[in-house]
């Protein structure tokens, strides 16, 4: 029996994709992105940032060809880390993509949501290093703002002059799946449009120092075999910087302005299941997914391709693989499930966000890319790896987990030919 979301069954306000964005180490720009992650191009590659090559992690995602002064006014870069910076321009690149601009007359009509873990590490480091080496006369005032997690939701609306509700998730990799649940939410309650999606740069040395206690932090040193999510030789995952950014908006209100419609985002739930061992994010997964479901008002057989979280664990992806079983039944067996973060890194609360990004392109072209590296699966999975795969694809459901115990589903639909 499909299922009816009370909150937007009350409303009747939807929530729809306009504009999307993407910094990634496999493209800058959706075209390059969606080119490289179709055609499953592995970028994992060995560290090459500046004070990181003598550190233990030896092989991540990096973003090449990204210069910020091109891309972002000289005022903001001065204040800003690059994980702003990534932020910064890939919110330009939504915004363009939706047709959305800034209205003087209506300064409250959109909203900015982001979420991030790592926040602005390098931009700190720099000043502590200034601090250290210098003294306290030759730390800049930024350093107060620009490590900041909430500094890309500030950038992005002070730049942009968007004056409408704000706000910024700080709850690790799932995160970029929430920000999506707390921009619905805003839509509903009146909100025009918002500004939403995750951005990470865990590269720097200070970053990579404190991953380095993550225990699932692969340190392996060949970029074909460093992250192997669902396979035997599974040894956590390698890290990734950049990101994604979206325009969503009110359904009847972007059609009115006639902006380009991508995707609905239908229904998205999370929870909590803490950190005491990666078997208990089984039970919590798959009620997000139900969750998630629920509100999206489908059934399990409404699935047509599963984006994986796919940690790189051998007791996380077990526990992932039994969940998309318990949530979605047997029909588990018949649905694609694809983790494309296995060619560029996976990038803490910007991973899931860069999975909505693929999610969306995929259902707009009826394919399901491919999991770069792998081979043979350990899971019983219909896991797409080798070449892409052409589908009949309308319903997606991306999932998202983070390292301290949160768990998020997002269902998202492709738009009908004759409401595009």
């Amino acid at each position: 029996m499909k299922r009816t979301s009370p909150d937007r069954s009350t409303t009747g306000r939807q929530t729809v994709v306009t504009g999307l964005g993407v910094i990634a180490p496999n493209g800058v720009g959706t075209d390059a992105f969606w080119k490289a992650v179709q055609q499953g191009v592995s970028v994992l590659g060995p560290v090459t940032r500046e004070g990181c090559t003598e550190l233990p992690l030896r092989v991540a995602g990096e973003v090449a060809g990204f210069d910020p002064a091109l891309l972002v006014e000289g005022r903001y870069l001065v204040q800003t880390d690059r994980f702003t910076h990534f932020a910064m321009a890939a919110a330009d690149l939504a915004l363009s993509d939706a047709q959305l601009e800034h209205d003087p007359k209506s300064p409250f009509a959109i909203g900015v949501v982001t979420a991030a873990g790592s926040g602005g590490g390098e931009f700190g480091q720099g000043e502590l290093q200034q601090l250290w080496g210098q003294g306290p006369n030759f730390v800049g005032p930024y350093q107060s703002i620009a490590w900041f997690y909430a500094a890309s939701t500030g950038q992005i609306s002070i730049r942009g002059g968007f004056q409408g509700p704000c706000g910024v998730l700080a709850n690790d990799e799932a995160g970029g799946l929430d920000a999506f649940g707390h921009a619905c939410r805003t839509i509903r309650r009146g909100t025009d449009a918002v500004v939403v999606g995750a951005t990470e740069a865990p590269l720097a040395p200070y970053s990579v120092v404190c991953q380095l206690g993550y225990p699932e932090l692969s340190l392996a040193g060949d970029p074909h075999r460093a992250y192997l999510p669902f396979t035997d030789d599974a040894c956590g995952f390698s890290p990734a910087e950049g990101g994604a950014m979206f325009v969503v908006e009110e359904e009847s209100a972007a059609r009115r302005r006639g902006a380009p419609v991508r995707a609905v985002v239908a229904g998205h739930a999370a929870t909590f299941t803490g950190t005491a061992g990666w078997e208990h994010s089984r039970p919590g997964l798959a009620r997000a997914i139900q969750g998630a479901l629920d509100e999206a008002g489908c059934s399990a057989e409404d699935i047509d391709v599963v984006f994986a979280d796919a940690l790189g664990v051998p007791a996380a992806d077990q526990a992932e693989a039994l969940a998309i079983a318990d949530a979605l039944g047997p029909h588990a067996a018949n649905v694609p499930v694809t983790a494309p973060k296995t060619g560029f890194g996976r990038a803490y609360s910007a991973a899931s966000a860069l999975d909505v990004a693929t999610a969306v392109l995929a259902l707009e072209h009826g394919v399901v890319p491919p999991t770069p590296n792998i081979t043979e699966v350990r899971h019983d999975l219909d896991l797409v790896t080798g070449e892409a795969r052409a589908a009949d694809l309308r319903t997606a459901l991306v999932l998202s987990r983070g390292l301290m115990g949160c768990n998020s589903a997002l269902v998202l639909r492709r738009v009908p030919d004759d409401r595009r």
